[in-house]
């Protein structure tokens, strides 16, 4: 098995840059491209459960577009062979005191690299 090929961590590397950046800006039409558009694909909300491509897209169009601004705390992205890659993301949003936690699943498909399952939570503050 061949882990963070530097080439294929350079290439899951930008297409993550990308969906940050349109995740912050609102860009919809780049995140629907970055999700694969399947049935199969899903993506775990802090307050919703989407399955489908149809259904993450319906959310995005739908979504507001304000306080999307955050601070990413830490990243590890780790490919695994050419085609298969996880990006995982601890962040803070702007004005906020707690942590969220970004998991996705990326797939290289004759598209390009596209998420094919991601999840989005935030940490409770500590109890103390």
């Amino acid at each position: 098995m061949n882990v963070n090929l530097p080439e294929v961590l350079a290439e899951v590397t930008a297409q993550f840059a990308r969906y940050e950046l349109a995740l912050t800006t609102n860009d919809v039409a780049v995140l629907d491209e970055l999700f694969w558009n399947s049935p199969h694909t899903l993506r775990y909300g802090v307050t919703e459960n989407l399955y489908g491509y149809d259904a993450i897209a319906s959310f995005r169009a739908g979504r507001p577009a304000q306080g999307l601004q955050r601070e990413v705390l830490k990243t590890v992205i780790t490919t695994f062979g050419r085609d298969f890659a996880t990006a995982n993301i601890e962040f803070r949003r702007n004005g906020s005191d707690k942590t969220g936690r970004q998991s996705q699943a990326w797939l290289r498909t004759p598209a390009g690299w596209r998420v094919v399952a991601a999840h989005v939570s935030l940490l409770l503050a500590p109890v103390g």
